[in-house]
């Protein structure tokens, strides 16, 4: 039987190194991953009020980037989140 600290979990995933610079959009602004952070008092960590839409660069350009800002503009509407920016400020 496997000691309880030599267990796998999904937390053990390995870091992608692709990931290293990514920009998070946090309160207006994009930050750099390790300077993006959410006050625990935040709705959106103690609520879990929030929604996120993943987009996908292929070839130099976001696939289908109006369909995925459509639907996150919608979703954040539908529960009244305002995110401080409207879709025309997305270009």
């Amino acid at each position: 039987m496997q000691d309880q600290s030599e267990r796998k979990t999904t937390h053990d995933a390995e870091e992608d190194m692709r990931n290293q610079d990514i920009q998070i959009y946090v309160n207006g602004a994009l930050k750099h991953r390790s300077e993006a952070m959410v006050s625990v008092y935040d709705s959106g960590f103690m609520l879990g009020d929030g929604m996120w839409e993943g987009m996908r660069l292929y070839n130099g350009k976001w696939a289908f980037f109006d369909e995925h800002m459509d639907r996150l503009f919608e979703a954040c509407k539908a529960v009244s989140l305002d995110i401080g920016m409207t879709r025309k400020d997305d270009h």
